[in-house]
């Protein structure tokens, strides 16, 4: 038995498929963790959508992405497709609506502390300790399944602000937060604050810019007890820290697509080539 952890497939069937031969994926004893965005960009994102809900069932565990979210957003009829976007398809599809509804159940955080991880897309604020994002996370799953009205939620969900957590934020402005902080955050201030616009390198960062890994470590007055697994950042690229595993390797850009085999101490790395894009 194993376990596994994917980074961003992002629509590329193909090379998922690939990737769990490569892996031998045995269906009745291993489990797959996905980081998030199983859809857009890539050219097949209703094979993926089909392929992990409808084969790999229970075996596997998602966690949303933001261009999850975004699916929804568009499904729902308050968001628009962008030129870059590949979800007509899966917008089109007679199982539309049906696929759509499983991914709103899919949670925020996914937790094993007897494998020593969390799975979150983006990651962890600074300002929340792995148990407090897990109640963060349960606020935001109870919203998208139906606690507040959904259109309600697809209109008023998207924007940059607040930046900053605290614990009197409510309503629209909380769930913003959370939102961000778990499908779009990279970087933070030296304080832990949100930093949303830039989208790049570490390395080539405006002033005041750090990983939200470096921040949350500095931050943090103990190490956290569990290693977070995230997707979301290609730019970055693989990347093994003190307390982070991120694994989206682009996939839909023509990169690689990795797996992480989480149980056997060594972290043990797989990945396929991406040539569709």
């Amino acid at each position: 038995m194993a376990t596994y952890a994917i980074g961003d497939i992002q629509g590329c069937r193909e090379p998922l498929e690939r990737l769990l031969e490569r892996i031998r994926f045995d269906p009745a004893a291993d489990r797959i963790w996905f980081v998030g965005d199983l859809v857009n960009r890539g050219p097949d994102s209703l094979g993926v959508l089909r392929l992990v809900r409808n084969q790999l069932g229970e075996r596997a565990v998602t966690v949303l992405g933001n261009h999850d979210i975004h699916l929804m957003s568009v499904w729902s009829g308050h968001g628009r497709l962008k030129d870059a976007d590949t979800l007509r398809g899966t917008l089109d599809a007679e199982d539309a609506d049906e696929l759509i509804e499983w991914l709103r159940f899919r949670p925020l955080m996914h937790v094993d502390e007897g494998l020593g991880y969390a799975m979150a897309h983006a990651g962890l604020p600074p300002a929340w300790s792995v148990a407090e994002a897990q109640l963060r996370a349960r606020e935001l799953e109870s919203a998208l399944r139906g606690a507040i009205p959904f259109d309600d939620f697809m209109d008023n969900v998207y924007g940059n602000r607040p930046n900053e957590w605290s614990d009197e934020l409510s309503g629209y402005d909380r769930l913003r937060f959370i939102t961000n902080a778990f499908v779009r955050m990279r970087f933070t201030d030296s304080e832990g604050r949100l930093l949303l616009r830039y989208k790049g390198h570490p390395g080539k960062a405006p002033a005041d810019h750090f990983p939200w890994f470096e921040v949350r470590r500095r931050l943090r007055a103990s190490p956290d007890p569990l290693t977070v697994v995230t997707g979301h950042w290609s730019v970055l690229g693989f990347h093994r820290g003190e307390g982070v595993l991120s694994i989206d390797t682009g996939c839909q850009w023509g990169g690689t697509l990795t797996a992480v085999c989480l149980d056997d101490g060594a972290e043990r790395v797989y990945s396929v080539d991406c040539t569709e894009r």
